[in-house]
């Protein structure tokens, strides 16, 4: 199974996303896909078997990935302060992979009817949602 985490800014969020991932024992890849060097840093000290950044290793990533983890923005062109390119969000929203999205509120997206959470708390749920998929 190939998980691929999609993080930017200082990868905070897909870097606790990993250590989730790693102390559940999910039996799979993980890739992590920086839109900065930071991110991919901080992603792959915190386990990531593979890790790339820019704009290629998101399409290249997505093309082949059974789940895609990642704050909400990922999905939208110009997000994370214009980090993610109309180029990223089209890959990942045609990707065929399930797509774990958390609705963290530096992307300016919205969405009703979710209530709002601490990022650890965000990334818990988000772990159970997997574990739930993968059962």
């Amino acid at each position: 199974m190939k998980i691929v985490v999609i993080d930017g800014q200082g990868g905070r969020l897909g870097a606790l996303l990993i250590e989730g991932l790693k102390k559940e024992a999910f039996d799979a890849q993980i890739y992590a896909i920086g839109t900065n060097g930071i991110a991919t840093a901080a992603m792959l000290k915190a386990g990531a078997h593979f890790g790339a950044t820019g704009e290629n290793p998101v399409v290249r990533a997505c093309r082949d990935a059974d789940y895609i983890l990642g704050p909400i923005g990922i999905i939208a062109a110009d997000a994370m302060l214009g980090e993610i390119t109309p180029v990223m969000a089209a890959a990942v929203g045609s990707s065929s992979a399930v797509k774990l999205l958390l609705p963290v509120e530096h992307c300016d997206i919205l969405v009703a009817g979710i209530r709002k959470m601490s990022m650890g708390d965000l990334v818990r749920e988000a772990l159970e949602s997997l574990k739930n998929q993968l059962e």
